[in-house]
């Protein structure tokens, strides 16, 4: 059971009401953001929370039991701390959100209602709607891991062991030329043969896209520079001389481990699992049967 602020609640008991709804974000970057239904800017809790920003809420669906809550907020790009580019560049899916009512003639009087996370976003014109959910959603999300012949752990991570980060697997460079939407001409500190950054990442180190990180599909040297195609375009196109950093990437093969890293001691799969052609097969009169094993 929730304890409800002393002062909101003497407040509420009162046939007339001055309350409203506030909603602070909290980015994956550790940006922190406050907006408020209200006609005038609030503060409270460390957060100022700005009006003008067309934030307004849909009706909450609560159920009971681990069942995840959802509910809707809707809003346009007229507050500055919102743009259209941040959203299309994704920065604020998975970003944390607390739900607030609060007494705006007395912003001490407040309350934080819910906790949830962003989901979908959707742009219209000059606006944008995202889903809220509560997070009893993670329950619902596979855990654990999987018998597989491929590594499972995220290059550079503490059970990979590799420093992704040093000049052997990353490097520095700048946009020369923008070919299409999912495509970038890079001019980079040191060379590295075709493919080395397949399945890498692109850190967008400066611009309008600075901190944004995407996948590369593949590169490959392209006349004086090297040509970068990404899996998926970007909304928002990078300007000529943008810095960014690439990092190699991994196919999560045992073989790949082994000659381009040397950690195959890390290696976190289980290649020697025998494959779906071995588990179907059945038993002949030609194979020896002697007790030795069947698959090496």
């Amino acid at each position: 059971m929730k304890t409800i602020n002393a002062d909101l609640a003497n407040h509420l008991v009162n046939a007339s009401t001055t309350i409203c709804f506030c909603w602070r974000l909290k980015l994956g970057d550790g940006s922190v953001l406050g907006f408020t239904e209200h006609d005038r800017d609030l503060t409270f809790d460390g957060t100022t929370f700005l009006a003008a920003s067309g934030f307004s809420a849909s009706a909450m669906q609560s159920e009971g039991g681990l069942g995840a809550d959802t509910s809707e907020v809707a809003g346009g790009f007229s507050s500055e701390a919102i743009s259209e580019e941040d959203l299309a560049a994704g920065r604020y899916e998975g970003a944390r959100v607390e739900y607030f009512v609060v007494n705006w003639q007395a912003p001490s009087a407040f309350q934080l209602l819910s906790v949830q996370e962003i989901g979908d976003v959707r742009r219209e014109a000059g606006a944008f709607r995202a889903e809220l959910r509560s997070l009893t959603h993670k329950l619902s999300q596979p855990k654990g891991r999987s018998f597989a012949r491929r590594c499972d752990a995220k290059l550079g991570d503490q059970r990979c062991g590799v420093d992704a980060s040093s000049t052997d697997y990353s490097a520095s460079g700048t946009i020369t030329q923008v070919l299409a939407d999912n495509r970038l001409l890079l001019t980079l500190e040191q060379s590295f043969e075709d493919g080395f950054f397949a399945f890498g990442t692109m850190m967008f180190t400066s611009g309008a896209l600075s901190g944004l990180s995407v996948d590369v599909e593949a590169n490959r040297v392209f006349g004086s520079g090297v040509k970068f195609d990404l899996w998926l375009p970007l909304s928002v196109l990078p300007d000529i001389g943008t810095g960014v950093t690439v990092t190699a990437g991994c196919n999560k093969a045992f073989s790949t481990c082994k000659a381009k890293f040397a950690n195959q001691i890390n290696f976190r799969g289980f290649p020697h699992v025998p494959g779906a052609d071995f588990a179907y097969s059945y038993v002949d009169g030609e194979s020896l049967h002697d007790g030795s094993p069947l698959y090496s």
